[in-house]
Formats: structure tokens, sequence, C-alpha cells
């Protein structure tokens, strides 16, 4: 808890829009209440875009990419608990309890995403579930990015693919240029890839379809007794996957 707590304060201080924790007359921000954790947060006002426009996509771009450049400078550090390492594992888990033709895309891609690691990209916090709903608007206005309980040091774009699987694709999984076009140029003005990025940027839009297809076969799979969640479909993202391995547009789209 201390990571997230001090990694929102970080962030709302360099002027990115998240909710700021509120310290105590010590300092501190994390509390005891009734013998548990507690601490306090600024409220956000908005909602959810869950049909985000264009405008929004260029918001979320801008603020990611502003976020990418200050997150590189946060001293502490945190493992991606759902990296690579995970994708593995978890695949090992659902292998046998999936259809022929999915047990055969699962292997492929994993294949894929191992035989095509690029150690070299630029590196730092990122949020790693920047979805629609981790975020709250005032109508084009982003008020604030929420839930960063996945934040982790890892890969800056595949933070970038995990957002644009979401914020930008249709209900079949296919991508809409316009707001794809809007996110990614204004990631860009804040953060510009490097050569590697750009050559890495289709891998990365594969393998974050892939870490999101794998989490929710788990979770349907070994439902965790007491889960308030509501499961989603695996499908959506095996759909997204599928799409991806067929065509992915450029990073300067």
């Amino acid at each position: 808890l201390p990571f997230f707590i001090d990694l929102m304060a970080f962030l709302a201080d360099h002027g990115i829009p998240c909710p700021h924790p509120i310290a105590d007359e010590d300092g501190r921000y994390l509390q005891t209440l009734k013998d548990k954790p507690a601490v306090l947060v600024q409220r956000l006002t908005g909602t959810n875009p869950m049909q985000p426009n264009a405008r929004q996509c260029h918001a979320i771009g801008a603020s990611l990419g502003s976020m990418h450049k200050a997150s590189r400078h946060f001293p502490q550090r945190r493992d991606n608990e759902r990296g690579p390492h995970w994708w593995r594992e978890a695949g090992e888990r659902v292998l046998p309890h999936l259809q022929a033709e999915d047990a055969a895309l699962l292997r492929d891609e994993l294949a894929f995403q191992f035989g095509h690691r690029s150690p070299e990209l630029p590196r730092g916090i990122i949020h790693a579930d920047l979805f629609r709903d981790n975020a709250m608007f005032e109508g084009n206005r982003l008020t604030g990015i929420i839930d960063f309980y996945y934040a982790c040091h890892d890969v800056f774009l595949y933070d970038v693919a995990v957002t644009v699987n979401d914020w930008c694709s249709e209900a079949d999984g296919r991508l809409d240029a316009e707001r794809l076009s809007a996110l990614l140029g204004a990631y860009r003005q804040q953060r510009p890839p490097t050569e590697a990025e750009y050559a890495a940027w289709p891998v990365l839009m594969r393998g974050a379809a892939l870490r999101f297809w794998l989490s929710r076969l788990c979770d349907q799979i070994f439902p965790r007794e007491g889960e308030l969640t509501h499961t989603k479909d695996p499908d959506e993202f095996k759909r997204i996957l599928l799409l991806r391995r067929e065509h992915c547009p450029p990073l300067d789209s």
C-alpha cells in the first residue's frame, strides 16, 4: 500500500491528474482505523467515459505521456506481477481447460512474445491498467486517473498499448482510426518514442491483448471464492489479439 500512496502523491505533485493522498501533521499518508490501514485522498469529480471520443482520447494520451516523463524519476520500484513471467505461468494453468483452437493460439502467441523481447526499450513506472473505468472526465476534461494497484516498473510503450486496446477499440475489437490518432499523437507530443519503440509497437500491442485475455481466462476458469466483481468476457481480448496479429496500425498513426 505505501508504494501506491507514494506514487499517487508523487504524480499529483508533478502535475499528473490523479487523487492526491492527504497527509497528517507529521507528513504521513498511511493511518490506522479500527486496526486496519487507511488513507484519505482527494475526491475526484466526473464520470468514466465508457464511450470515449477523440478529444477524450487526446487527453488521456497526453496525460499518459506526461506521467511516463515524470515517473521515470520516481525513486521506488515494483516489478510487474502480471508481466511475461506471469503470462507463461497463467498459460500453463489455463491450457488444459481450453479448446484445441484456443490452446494453439495461446501457445503460438506465447512463443512469439518470448521470441521478440526487447530489453532496450525505455522503462519506468507505468499504470498498467488504464482502462476507461480508471479515468474520470467532466465533459472532455480529464479530472483524474485512478486505480494504480497494478502500477509497476515496466516498458512505457506497453502501457500505451494497454490503453489503446481499450480506449480506441470498437465493440468488435477493431481500432477506431480517429481515436487512435488522437491518443497516439498526444502521447508522442509529450514523450517522443525511440526507433526501437516504433519497431516493437506491434509486439507490444499483441502482448497487451494477451495479458488481458489470460487474466480473464484465469478469472473465468478459476473463480476466487467470495469474489464480488463481475467476471469479464475473455473472448473480448481474444478477438483483439486475433485482430492485432492480423494487422497493427503503426505507432505514428
